[in-house]
């Protein structure tokens, strides 16, 4: 399953829906996450962190053509 992750665009909202580690676990039981680029920013979790844990940072288009979005 394609699982996305998109970025808050409410005003002051600093939350992400889903951690680094939480992607590492969904992409090891086999899901692709999707994640857009600086979903994580706020609270700390760059890009990169996302895609070390195998997740693919995207625009925000391909997110929201998963199957689930977090």
């Amino acid at each position: 399953m394609r699982i996305g992750v998109p970025r808050e665009i409410k005003d002051g909202e600093r939350r992400v829906g889903l951690a680094p580690d939480g992607a590492r676990r969904l992409v090891g039981a086999g899901h692709r996450v999707l994640v857009e680029r600086s979903a994580g920013a706020a609270v700390g979790f760059d890009d990169a962190s996302y895609a070390r844990c195998g997740a693919e940072v995207v625009d925000v288009r391909d997110v929201w053509r998963c199957e689930l979005i977090v």
